[in-house]
């Protein structure tokens, strides 16, 4: 496997997601601020790694593995986190519905590469939005700046469940194909 820029782009992300959950944990006034900026840097390496990927034309089968699954952790990780910090039920259940769906369409990734079907659960537009506005309404509740924050994170993150939702939908119209062929 040779490294490129997109793939150590990955490679950062997930080493950055240590050093997050410590800052976030951090007893001190500019924690907050601190942790979501290094949010903030994980995530955008997601887009960055991605549009480099294809402008560079260093696609590999590393990175197509690796990318997702610095995504999915980050991700899991920072819903954990806020579940943890917020402890409440607006914040836990959407949390939770995030994670399902993440597991459910990437069991269905695996499942639709396996009958040679990958492209038809492609990454489309609305799952770009959703991880877009997923990862805008986490960056405001790991902030946590003022009540105005917390309050457009709140509602950035139910905007997010609908999307992730539409998008699962979408996964499985596409998938259908699939669901009804005949086992080799």
């Amino acid at each position: 496997m040779r490294f490129n820029i997109p793939n150590i782009l990955s490679l950062l992300r997930l080493f950055l997601i240590p050093i997050f959950v410590v800052v976030f944990y951090l007893p001190h006034s500019w924690a907050p601020f601190s942790a979501s900026m290094i949010f903030w840097v994980a995530a955008f390496t997601d887009w960055l790694d991605g549009m480099l990927a294809r402008k560079l034309d260093q696609i590999s089968r590393f990175g197509t593995f690796i990318d997702p699954v610095a995504d999915k952790v980050l991700v899991a990780t920072a819903l954990i986190m806020i579940t943890e910090n917020y402890h409440n039920m607006w914040i836990t259940i959407p949390a939770v519905a995030m994670i399902i769906r993440e597991i459910v369409i990437s069991a269905l990734r695996e499942w639709m590469a396996e009958i040679g079907k990958r492209a038809n659960v492609a990454v489309s537009w609305v799952g770009k939005i959703k991880t877009l506005s997923q990862m805008f309404a986490l960056w405001l509740l790991i902030w946590r700046y003022d009540d105005w924050m917390i309050g457009i994170g709140y509602a950035s993150i139910y905007v997010a469940v609908v999307l992730t939702y539409w998008s699962m939908v979408q996964y499985f119209i596409a998938a259908k194909v699939g669901f009804f062929s005949k086992k080799r």
